[in-house]
């Protein structure tokens, strides 16, 4: 039960994190409308989530970023080929993604 919980907070931050941010900075230059930052940060969210759900852990160090036509660039590290291919996956099989750019590295722990 705490778990559930806890993976309800975070997805609740993590849904509210862009809107609270629009919010406070509206001088974003490199989005034409409030509209369409919104939608990035949701796709970017929806991501977010379902990698957190898959609860692999070396997916844990993947950023992700949505540009305004929706399209996806993933960065950082992974422990495996298999991990950056499940995190390529999961942001394509995403609804309104255009593009996914996969830059994830294998990195071995240390």
């Amino acid at each position: 039960m705490k778990r559930s919980l806890a993976l309800n907070y975070l997805v609740a931050g993590i849904l509210l994190g862009p809107v609270t941010a629009l919010a406070m900075d509206d001088q974003d230059t490199d989005r034409s409308h409030p509209k369409a930052f919104v939608k990035d940060s949701a796709i970017t969210a929806k991501i977010k989530t379902r990698l957190a759900e898959e609860h692999v852990a070396s997916l844990g160090h993947i950023h992700v970023d949505t540009d305004q036509d929706g399209a996806v660039w993933l960065s950082g590290t992974a422990r495996s080929q298999e991990a950056i291919d499940k995190a390529g996956s999961i942001a394509r099989a995403t609804e309104h993604v255009t593009a996914v750019h996969n830059h994830i590295k294998i990195k071995q722990d240390d």
